[in-house]
Formats: structure tokens, C-alpha cells, sequence
């Protein structure tokens, strides 16, 4: 069976969004591009599709038209290891995107991205519920993720 990858519908600037993710996601890179046939009258010989490797993770980007828009239902996930790389994640996706809640941003194309440190998860999942609790309620009042501020809740500072 081949594999499964998530299609992305852009109206026309799939390129700048491939382009974009590409500068952020270093070691990133464009596998395939198809263009428009005759079939697609006046956008003939325009790109049609962009498949591209985020991270190891394969995407095709579509230029679809206008018909469709993101929505939160599906966001891309970044987990981090450190502070540092939230912070960087977390300022170039939301630039000329918006900041939400909770870890999640949405990107200046409309793609909704959860920016987290891999430990919350774990956390928020710890036998101990009163510690999982404290650790959603500190994840809860949060744009973007603070790990020093999930930790001290964890241990109940």
C-alpha cells in the first residue's frame, strides 16, 4: 500500500505557502511539481501541485482554487524539545498569521499549526491527575506554550 500524506488546497499561492514552510523547516525540500494542462484553460503551464518533504513528512500542496479554505478541524503538529525551538516555530509560522490559544497558531495562508514542547502531551497524560490537571489548566491560560511555566505546574509551583 503506498503511503498516506495530507493534501493542502491553496486558491493560487501554493507556491509562496511551499516556499514559505521550506525557509522555516530546515532540510525541507520540493519532490514534484505538476502544472496545469490544457485542461485547465488560462491557468495552462501554471503549477498545479507541489509535493514537498516537511521534516520527513510528505505534503502535497494544491492550487485549487478559491472554493475551499482551512479551518482549525485539521492542523499541522510541531513538537519541540525545547523552549527555543517553540519560540522559533511558534515566530515564523505566526507571522502575518494569528496567534490563537493553547499552543496553536494559524499561519498567513490560513493553516492552523499546534506548536508544543513533546513534554506537555506526556504530562497532561501522567497517572498523577492532579498533576495532568494542573499541567491543562497552566496549558489552558497560554497562547503560546511556556515549558517552564508547564514544568513548575507539574510540580505544583
Amino acid at each position: 500500500m503506498e503511503k498516506i500524506f495530507p493534501c493542502l488546497w491553496y486558491d493560487e499561492n501554493a507556491e509562496e505557502a511551499v516556499r514559505f514552510y521550506l525557509s522555516v523547516f530546515k532540510g525541507s525540500q520540493i519532490l514534484k511539481v505538476t502544472r496545469w494542462t490544457e485542461a485547465g484553460g488560462a491557468r495552462k503551464g501554471k503549477v498545479l501541485t507541489i509535493s514537498f518533504k516537511v521534516n520527513g513528512v510528505e505534503l502535497l500542496a494544491l492550487n485549487g482554487g478559491p472554493q475551499y479554505k482551512f479551518t482549525p478541524a485539521i492542523s499541522l503538529s510541531v513538537p519541540c524539545r525545547t523552549q527555543k525551538e517553540v519560540d522559533y516555530y511558534w515566530e515564523r509560522l505566526s507571522k502575518g498569521g494569528k496567534e490563537v490559544a493553547c499552543g496553536w497558531l494559524e499561519d498567513r495562508f490560513g493553516m492552523s499549526w499546534q506548536v508544543f514542547p513533546k513534554i506537555l502531551p506526556e504530562l497532561i497524560a501522567d497517572k498523577d491527575k492532579k498533576k495532568a490537571d494542573r499541567v491543562m489548566r497552566a496549558m489552558m491560560d497560554m497562547v503560546k506554550i511556556d515549558v517552564k511555566k508547564i514544568v513548575d505546574a507539574a510540580k505544583g509551583k
